[in-house]
Parts: structure tokens; C-alpha cells; sequence
């Protein structure tokens, strides 16, 4: 079964933020979003606005268009 777009961008953002090496909890507290919130976002249940995906990008010091390059 094919990944839906959420999953998708859920797996992109998890893997950058561990490779960067941050925790889920304090990431969320760095980009001012709840924790339950953004887990929700990187298991892929959440379909999240554009302000708050370029939030995390901005969290993530990364492009918007760099965010989106595996896709």
C-alpha cells in the first residue's frame, strides 16, 4: 500500500529532526507547537497547515522547497 502525502511528510520531518538529534518533545518546544500535536504530525495522522510546516522547517533551518526535495 502507497504512503499517503501525511505519511509521507511525517517520515521526511522525523528523519531530518533525528538527524539533526533532537528529541520530538523538545523540537516541539522550539518551534512553539504541543508535543502531542506534532507527533501527530510525524506519524502522519495530522493534515497541517502551511504556517505550521513552515514552521518546522524554520525549526528544522532548512528551505521549504529543501523540505519538500524527497518527496
Amino acid at each position: 500500500m502507497e504512503e499517503s502525502v501525511k505519511q509521507q511528510f511525517g517520515n521526511r520531518i522525523q528523519k531530518i529532526r533525528k538527524e539533526i538529534g533532537v528529541s520530538q518533545e523538545k523540537f516541539a518546544l522550539k518551534i512553539d507547537m504541543d508535543r502531542t500535536y506534532y507527533a501527530s504530525v510525524e506519524s502522519g495522522k495530522r493534515n497541517i497547515s502551511l504556517e505550521n510546516i513552515k514552521k518546522i522547517a524554520d525549526g528544522l533551518e532548512i528551505s521549504l522547497s529543501k523540505l519538500f526535495e524527497e518527496f
